[in-house]
């Protein structure tokens, strides 16, 4: 379901992906910021999370701001780092009233956007904030890659001082309808008190192809630049299932 606030998930965010290279990734974003948008100072972060990937690009230089849908995500971003905007709101429809060089939305944002009129609106409300000549960069699941190499069941385990916890996803594929339900148990156990807890939680997930992101730009008002593998310099084929797209207004 586009824009789910998962509140529960979000105290666990960050063990949960602190082996994700939130460092490597926001410089492949600034290269793509050097290549199509050279002049860019100003850029405004959907689906900022909890604000790693803000907080890089910062310390590159950028001005930044950052916009979730999760108020318990903002609560880390604001107290991790106090001198960022961040916003809360729905990125199909949120307004700033200003304008950015550059839009850029990482993790597979775009892809918990399920119906087209979910996507499209987010395709509008990035296009009303960006300045003319402004870009859009974007990553999500890329269909070609998900159809090829269909989603299995995973088992992701981590743990600190604090906590132990088991992720078990659970993926069931709506081919008729570009969809992924990706199903998560997660067990968390408290290493103090040894006390456990479980969540369930369903994240619905929808594939893209590059025919329809290029629709959607052409709607709302943009014009697609360049489709890459995410991270890479190359065009994604059937063994991506991570796609990065850049368009400009």
């Amino acid at each position: 379901m586009a824009g789910m606030v998962f509140e529960s998930y979000s105290r666990y965010y960050n063990l949960l992906y602190r082996d994700k290279n939130y460092s490597l990734e926001a410089n492949y974003v600034k290269s793509l910021l050097t290549q199509y948008s050279s002049q860019a100072e100003s850029l405004l972060e959907f689906g900022c999370g909890t604000g790693i990937h803000a907080h890089i690009l910062k310390n590159f230089g950028y001005q930044i701001e950052g916009v979730d849908l999760s108020e318990e995500m903002l609560k880390i971003a604001r107290k991790n780092y106090p001198d960022i905007p961040f916003h809360h709101g729905d990125i199909r429809k949120i307004n700033l009233g200003k304008k950015f060089d550059a839009v850029i939305s990482i993790f597979h944002v775009f892809s918990y956007q399920t119906t087209n009129e979910d996507l499209f609106n987010t395709f509008l409300s990035a296009a009303s904030h960006l300045k003319e000549g402004g870009v859009l960069i974007f990553d999500c699941w890329y269909g070609p890659g998900v159809i090829s190499d269909k989603p299995q069941v995973r088992v992701k385990r981590l743990e600190d001082e604090e906590i132990s916890v088991c992720r078990i996803a659970e993926p069931i594929i709506y081919p008729n309808k570009n969809i992924v339900d990706v199903n998560y148990t997660v067990t968390i156990k408290d290493k103090k008190t040894e006390i456990i807890n479980e969540l369930k939680e369903t994240h619905q997930m929808r594939y893209l192809f590059s025919p329809e992101i290029a629709f959607f730009c052409q709607k709302a008002g943009l014009d697609l630049q360049a489709t890459l593998n995410w991270l890479k310099t190359d065009e994604p084929d059937f063994q991506s299932w991570n796609a990065c797209f850049i368009a400009k207004k």
